[in-house]
Parts: structure tokens; C-alpha cells; sequence
């Protein structure tokens, strides 16, 4: 248990980010989801425009931190391919 007046604020502020980060994550997550869907259903200018709303959206969580760069890298090289296929 946290004794000091310091570690109890950042158990508090840990808690903050925590539930920011998680909400950030699962954003990305949704972005991700719609992109495959539209390829998926096959749908070439959907997916291409559901790739192109998700990149912004990568790049952001890396910006945040909530994501390394590397995976979102990997993540939209291989959402690209898939969607270059259709």
C-alpha cells in the first residue's frame, strides 16, 4: 500500500492513464476492425477508405505511445498489401 503522499497521487494518476490509454488502444483497434471487414466483403474502395481513416488513427497511437512504431508499421504494411490484392 502506498505510504507516501507522492505515490498515492501516482497511483491515481497511473489509474487516469491507464483508462485513457485502454480507450485509445481500443480506438485503434476499431479502425483496424473496419478494414477488415470491407476486405472481407471484398469491397476494394470501402476498404480503401477505411485504411485511409485507420492510418491517421496508428500513427496517433504512436504519437501517444500507446503503440511502438514498429507495429504500427507492420499493422498498416499488411492492411495495405491486403487491400492492394482485392
Amino acid at each position: 500500500m502506498a505510504n507516501t503522499p507522492q505515490a498515492k497521487k501516482r497511483i491515481r494518476r497511473n489509474n487516469r492513464r491507464t483508462e485513457i490509454n485502454t480507450n485509445r488502444v481500443s480506438r485503434i483497434r476499431t479502425f483496424v476492425k473496419q478494414v477488415e471487414t470491407a476486405i472481407e466483403g471484398g469491397d476494394k474502395s470501402a476498404a480503401a477508405e477505411a485504411l485511409k481513416a485507420a492510418q491517421p488513427e496508428l500513427a496517433r497511437g504512436v504519437a501517444r505511445g500507446v503503440l511502438h512504431k514498429n507495429t504500427a508499421s507492420r499493422k498498416l504494411s499488411r492492411l495495405t498489401k491486403r487491400v492492394a490484392e482485392l
